[in-house]
Parts: C-alpha cells; structure tokens; sequence
C-alpha cells in the first residue's frame, strides 16, 4: 500500500537537500496518486515547509540532535508526523502508525522505534517546547531566514510580523470567471447547484473567493473553460492593462499563461504575443489558452535580448510580469524560504533592470507598459520605478492611485491584504 508521508518524506528531501523547486520535484513524486493522495502529499508537504524551522527544533530537542543529515529523510519524515498531530484531523495514534510505517517504507526499519518515540514525546512536551520555542530568535519561530527577516523589517518597520504571518497560512482560493463563456451571474448559479459556497468581490464582478479550496474536478465548467484559478492580486495586471480592440499586445514573461488569458478575456480582436523564455514553460501558457479556447502567439525567447525573436513591429501594450524574488507569494510557494538567497536579489534587480529598458524600446509612443512583480521587496519594485523614471525623460507615471508620486510610484499589496497575495504594480506611459 502507497504510503503518502514515504512519498512526501522524499518530496522534502528533494527542496530542502537538493534545492528543487517544490513545483518541479512534486509532479514526478506524486505521478501515481490518486486525487486524494496527491491532496494530501500537497497537505503534508506544504504544512511542513511552512512551520519547518518548528518541527526541526522540536525534533532536535527531542533526539538530542542525533539525527545525522544521511538520516534527513527521517527527520522530514518525523515533521510529516509532527504536522498531522498539529492538525487533529486524524486520531493521533493512527497518525502515530502511519508515519512509523513510513518509515518502513523508506527502508529504515531500524528507526521506527525512535520514530514512534519522538512522536509521542512531542505530544506530551508540547506546551513545553512551544514556550522554548517562543523565547528563540524570529527567524526560527516563523521559517524565514534571518536575511529576508531584516529586509522586511527595513521596509515595513510596522508591518513586517503582519507580512511574516500571512507567509506562513494557507492561500485562499479566488477564481475568475471567463466572462466571454457566460456572466458572472450564470456562473455563480451553478457554484450553487454543485454545493460550493464562495464570496464575490465587491469590486470585481468576475472575481470569486472560494470558502474553502476544492480540486478543479469539482468545479463545473472548469475543463471547458468555464474559469481560471487565479489570485485576486494577479488578476489586477490585466485589469490594469486595460486592453483595448485591435492593440498590438506583449506579455512578457508570460507563463503560466493566467495573466495572457484574462487579457485575451477582456478585450475582442487583439494580437497577444505570449513571451517566456522557458520553451517547457510556454507548454502551459498553450495549455491554459487552449482549454480556455483562446489564441495568442506564442513566443520561446529572452526577454533581456529581443533581437533575437522581435519582428520589429512595436506594441500598444506591454505587460511586464518580471521575473523575481516572489517574496509575496510564499503562502503559495513555501520552499521559496529555503531556496531564495540574499545576493539573489540584487541579481534580480539588474535582470528586471534589463528587461525593462529593453521592453520599452519596443513600446509605440504613446504605449503603456505595466510593470509587475510578485515581490514585496521596494528594491524589486519602488526603487525600480523610480531610478526608471529618473532615467528616461520620455516615461511618465500613469498613477493607479492619486497618491503615487515618481519617489514612491506603484502600488504595492502585501501578503494577506484582503486576503490577496503580495504584488506590485506600476503602470508608466511612453510620451510621444
């Protein structure tokens, strides 16, 4: 019998030992689950990378640090069990039994013994390690290194513990309808009629938050194109576009191909050209549209050198979704924790930098571009703007909200404001 905490133990051990992404690792891992077992290896390997710095001091405390790295396996194995006692969803001896007999799977007998020890001191010293736990430095407490702690503090000295909590729960679901399949309306009847309750957006008549997150089966429609799950910060980047009919538009960086679609949903008769620099990545930019039953072109080239894939016809609208440290969106990517570096960010900055000059060479006159990141950090997102605009008399900013300025351009969303991930948008004109 498959047992999901073995599969999820190696999953673990893949992010946290070998560094790969957990969106790259899972598929392979989990290729021959069925739809509740994937769920729940999603459940248990998400849960863990949130609160692993927890789980790895209490595990500690409780083996004396006897747990040699060769033996990591057992030690993400003992978090597994660890968060499935946190959660009481399952009796804790079942719990308990489960995790030893992964264990036994990962063919170490030999420490199912300790396994099942450790587990059940964790029950009965949890009060106690918990007030250890509260009195470490913040960096254990939350799972986020200390580099990224000290950033955040330095650009949101009142907000920064705000941020860290909202990193660490679990993403809501928020849909958008395909308002060119049905209305909203028609939609939302028939999220009625299969039992699924959600909220509307106030402001959005396309965009719904799910009460609780359901598999993509569940959702009627959702196969032939009825809607797409997409947060309500990503949907903001074509709404703020604001495409009109018979434009000539880019998105840059464009899978996995959301933001092309609902751009694709807004506006009738427009070219879309679909830029990634990723050919295997451009693969799901194609798959979304087609189950959408949308068309755009689709284009496999750098976005720092495009004269190397450029036609030389330039574009009404650039959407420049730049690549990033993706420190607001953490609750959706938690290994983002352990695989993200300090130097890695001004590395990225001169990326976005690049791209950026190089997008605006191919906007018309007169053409907008909205720069976008999944980022909290200002030296990804203000900052960036900012020297932009100090650097290119011919660029103006297009003010989202009255109170930008060129010293303090865009609009930055947090983790967690209205439930929303964290983004940045700033949306700049090319003067004729």
């Amino acid at each position: 019998m498959i047992n999901t905490r073995a599969i999820c133990a190696k999953i673990l051990f893949a992010v946290l030992d070998e560094k790969q992404s957990l969106s790259n690792c899972f598929v392979p891992f989990t290729e021959n689950l069925n739809a509740a077992q994937k769920g729940q290896c999603q459940d248990f390997c998400y849960g863990v990378l949130r609160q692993y710095a927890k789980y790895n001091y209490c595990i500690n405390q409780l083996t004396h640090s006897k747990l040699k790295p060769d033996l990591n396996q057992v030690r993400y194995l003992i978090a597994i069990g660890m968060y499935q006692l946190d959660q009481n969803r399952v009796a804790d001896h079942a719990a308990i039994a489960e995790t030893v007999e992964g264990c036994r799977q990962l063919k170490l007998d030999k420490l199912t013994g300790l396994v099942n020890a450790v587990l059940r001191e964790y029950q009965r010293e949890y009060d106690t390690l918990l007030e250890k736990l509260n009195l470490l430095p913040a960096d254990v407490q939350t799972s986020h290194p200390a580099w990224l702690s000290k950033l955040l503090k330095q650009a949101y000295p009142k907000g920064w513990k705000k941020i860290i909590k909202a990193n660490v729960q679990q993403a809501p679901m928020w849909l958008r309808v395909n308002v060119k399949k049905q209305d909203s309306e028609t939609f939302q009847q028939t999220l009625r009629d299969a039992d699924i309750s959600f909220h509307p957006d106030k402001n959005q008549a396309a965009t719904l938050l799910l009460e609780q997150a359901c598999a993509v089966e569940k959702i009627p429609g959702f196969f032939e194109g009825s809607c797409s799950v997409q947060d309500k910060a990503a949907q903001q980047a074509a709404l703020l576009l604001a495409p009109k009919a018979g434009e000539k538009i880019l998105d840059a960086c464009a899978a996995p191909g959301g933001k092309s679609a609902h751009i694709l949903e807004l506006a009738n008769d427009i070219k879309l050209d679909a830029l990634d620099i990723d050919e295997k990545r451009l693969t799901r930019v194609a798959d979304t549209l087609n189950r959408l039953q949308m068309k755009a072109c689709l284009i496999a080239g750098d976005a720092s050198k495009p004269e190397n894939w450029w036609d030389g016809q330039q574009y009404d609208r650039i959407l420049l979704d730049a690549p990033c440290s993706a420190t607001g969106v953490i609750r959706r990517h938690p290994d983002i924790l352990y695989l993200r570096r300090e130097d890695d960010i001004a590395q990225l900055a001169e990326l976005q930098k690049s791209i950026l000059q190089c997008m605006w060479s191919l906007l018309k006159p007169g053409g907008t571009l909205l720069y976008a990141t999944c980022s909290v950090l200002p030296q990804e997102n203000k900052q960036q703007i900012t020297t932009f605009l100090g650097n290119h008399p011919d660029a103006e900013l297009m003010p989202i909200f009255t109170t930008e300025s060129r010293d303090d351009p865009g609009w930055q969303i947090l983790p967690g404001s209205q439930n929303m991930d964290g983004f940045y948008y700033a949306r700049l004109r090319k003067k004729h």
